[in-house]
This record gives structure tokens, sequence and C-alpha cells, in this order.
């Protein structure tokens, strides 16, 4: 996984804005709880790291339609989920094994 070119291996960046006003939104999907599941699973499974991966959380990213949204560098993988589960996979297979999660995908008309 390790690219000389970048400093880590795969960056993956979790949407956690909240709106107040009402409109849709990754934080009213569980999205911080799913970026914290994220980078325990990372940490615990020696994942992190230089060279390795970084979990970050993002503001909007302005795929709100999707929500909750997710996405990894360098590939720019866009993805969805709806449990821990789903977070356990994105880990296991993309973060992990470089293999995309194709039923996690965002689909790519979906905006803000």
């Amino acid at each position: 996984m390790s690219d000389t070119s970048s400093y880590y291996g795969r960056h993956i960046f979790f949407c956690l804005n909240e709106r107040k006003n009402g409109e849709a939104c990754c934080a009213q999907h569980d999205a911080r709880q799913a970026y914290d599941r994220c980078k325990a699973q990372v940490k615990s499974q020696g994942l992190s790291g230089p060279g390795k991966v970084r979990v970050n959380q993002a503001g909007c990213l302005d795929r709100c339609a999707g929500g909750p949204v997710a996405v990894v560098y360098p590939e720019a993988v866009w993805y969805t989920y709806v449990d821990a589960q789903d977070i356990d996979e994105i880990v296991e297979s993309h973060l992990k094994n470089g293999t995309v999660v194709d039923r996690l995908l965002l689909p790519p008309h979906l905006g803000r």
C-alpha cells in the first residue's frame, strides 16, 4: 500500500457536518460513530501511520443527498454506509486489502 509520493497510502475522510437549519446532513446519520469505529478499527489492526492509512473527519463534502458519506483517497472512491458492519467491511476490504466495496459505492449523480 505504501506510495512514495504520498505520506499516507490511503486517506479516508468522513463527513461529520451538522446543519442547524434542518437540511439533510451526515451528522443525522450517526456519522460520528462511523468515524470513531473506523478510526478504532484501523488502529487496532495496525493499519494506521505513515505509509498506511489515515482516518480524518471532514466538514461538508457536498454529497448530502447520499449521506452519510466517506471518501477514500488516492482512489477517490465515495462510499455511503448504514451501520458498523459496513464500516468494518470498508476497513477490511478497501483500506486493508485495496478492494473497493461495490455495494457501498455512492451513486455518482448524488450531490447536495
